[in-house]
């Protein structure tokens, strides 16, 4: 009998055992119908997701349009919703023009890659996000990265560069929750004739007047040399992202950008749900100052106990773990007592250093802030609090 051939995918074993023996075993976790859990994992910054007006003009508009697109936007993905919601969207974040598509990451893999080449020099912050890392590779440019929000190597990296150059940013950084210096960004590119490129998915809703975003808090939105970039996802609640900028910007991408061309529009009720929070947003523009209020509280609260926490400028809360093991660890125990958490670990944080990831929410109350501060504090590893200042020593920083 002939040798049995090599199996072609027996090396997943060596890698799988790498990974558990690192600690870094990632498992699909489903969610039941009616969670009991108290959410602090997920991205519904403004308690959207299952509002009755989103979640009823979602379902509107499956019945209307069906339950998918059908094909690309530029063949029968387009709908009169995705015509509104980029009309909204643009209006309300104080761009001229905006394009829906199938996701955020969707959105960034657009944008880098349309607006870019092999002749163009990207600037990328170390800390991004990997859509726009993965954007930065498929791009073909010459891509240099930089240290985290320094507008003073974006400068060197862009001086003496002739040609096309786009610096790429998140505006809320997605591991720690800190902003991206934007308008000290935004004067470094002017200077240097670059164009800007801001993953807002953080910002849209949280931060600005009325949840407008950071571009339009730094007061770059609608400016010739801006490009934004948002999901859907988070603070609206629904699916999708989109991309917004000057009109000769979204033209240039409805033409040339493949993840827009050659993907399946985005489904109907994704935009319906996304028009209506948006429009909740609206009315309800208060809805941002309290999630970032709510931030606050959990920052100010777990650091009052001991552990180490960095300050959010958004919504998103993260605190230091000693170890992966102990992160996830520490996450499960979380779970167990009625509170989800996330836990990021190598390689998804660029800095090795593992956390929990907390996500405020608009509508939780002051006994639900209570109850979670008390689970994490409670179920938190000896290794996770920071130690003591001595008696009559300075404090450290």
């Amino acid at each position: 009998m002939p040798p049995e051939p090599p199996d072609p995918f027996g090396w997943l074993a060596e890698e799988s055992a790498r990974r558990r023996a690192a600690g870094l075993v990632r498992t699909l976790r489903p969610r039941s119908a009616g969670d009991a859990l108290l959410d602090l994992a997920g991205n519904d910054y403004l308690g959207l997701a299952r509002h009755p007006a989103v979640t009823g003009a979602a379902a509107a508009a499956a019945r209307t349009w069906g339950a998918g697109a059908t094909g690309s936007r530029l063949v029968t993905g387009s709908t009169a919703l995705h015509a509104g919601l980029e009309a909204e969207l643009a209006e309300f974040s104080g761009f001229e023009a905006a394009l829906v598509l199938s996701s955020g990451y969707a959105a960034n893999l657009a944008a880098v890659t349309a607006l870019t080449g092999r002749d163009t020099l990207v600037v990328s912050d170390a800390a991004n996000h990997a859509s726009l890392i993965d954007g930065c590779r498929l791009s073909r440019a010459r891509t240099a990265v930089v240290p985290h929000r320094d507008p003073e190597a974006v400068r060197t990296a862009l001086a003496g560069h002739d040609g096309r150059a786009l610096a790429v940013t998140d505006a809320v950084f997605s591991v720690d929750g800190d902003a991206a210096p934007l308008r000290e960004l935004a004067a470094v590119c002017c200077g240097a004739g670059a164009a800007l490129l801001v993953d807002d998915a953080h910002g849209l809703g949280v931060l600005g007047e009325g949840g407008r975003g950071a571009p339009y808090a730094a007061g770059l939105a609608g400016t010739p040399g801006t490009v934004a970039t948002v999901t859907l996802s988070k603070s609206l609640g629904s699916q999708g992202g989109a991309v917004l900028g000057p009109a000769a910007v979204i033209e240039h991408l409805v033409n040339t950008a493949r993840t827009f061309i050659f993907d399946t529009g985005l489904a109907p009720a994704a935009a319906g749900g996304a028009l209506a929070a948006l429009r909740l947003l609206r009315g309800e523009p208060d809805r941002a100052a309290r999630v970032r209020g709510t931030a606050r509280t959990l920052h100010e609260r777990l650091t009052a106990a001991g552990l180490t926490a960095a300050r959010p400028d958004a919504a998103v809360v993260s605190v230091r773990a000693p170890s992966p093991e102990e992160a996830v660890r520490w996450a499960a125990e979380c779970r167990s007592a009625g509170l989800a958490v996330g836990c990021f670990r190598p390689p998804s944080v660029p800095d090795g250093i593992s956390r929990l990831r907390l996500t405020a929410r608009a509508d939780l109350t002051a006994g639900e802030i209570d109850g979670a501060v008390g689970t994490i504090v409670r179920t938190a590893p000896e290794g996770a609090f920071a130690p003591a200042t001595p008696v009559g020593a300075a404090p450290a920083g």
